[in-house]
């Protein structure tokens, strides 16, 4: 099983205030010889539809040395959970958590919003410290 992120806890903090169920904190997921591992997931009940949303969220933390190659390894791995969940359960929607320093000074260049659009990436957006989700950008 692989490590958890930095702000995994955080992240499934901010999950649970916003009203969520966390299901599993790490989603294993085989598609043939392929093993994949989400960091979490979570489902919540609508209460005026009384129909279930169901979400699986990778956390990234971007603290490594270069932001573009953490974009790399980040927008790769959610291009494959995502083909991975299409596969095995194709009702639960596919996020990547970032925290908001970086979602502003990074994911907020025209390039990287190119890239986000052209691969339809879902985005949870929270702020660390108050362990709040902030955006959710679909």
């Amino acid at each position: 099983m692989p490590a958890k992120d930095l702000f995994h806890t955080t992240v499934k903090t901010a999950l649970v205030k916003d009203g969520w169920n966390i299901t599993d904190e790490h989603l294993f997921i085989q598609v043939e010889d392929i093993d994949f591992y989400i960091d979490l997931t979570a489902e919540r009940i609508l209460a005026a539809e009384k129909t279930g949303k169901k979400i699986a969220v990778e956390i990234k933390s971007f603290l490594g040395a270069s932001e573009v190659t953490e974009f790399h390894l980040a927008l790769g791995q959610c291009l494959n959970y995502r083909s991975a969940l299409r596969l095995t359960e194709p009702d639960r929607m596919l996020y990547l958590a970032i925290p908001v320093d970086v979602y502003n000074e990074f994911f907020s260049r025209r390039f990287i919003q190119r890239i986000i659009t052209e691969y339809e990436l879902k985005l949870l957006i929270f702020n660390p410290e108050q362990e709040e989700i902030l955006i959710w950008r679909d």
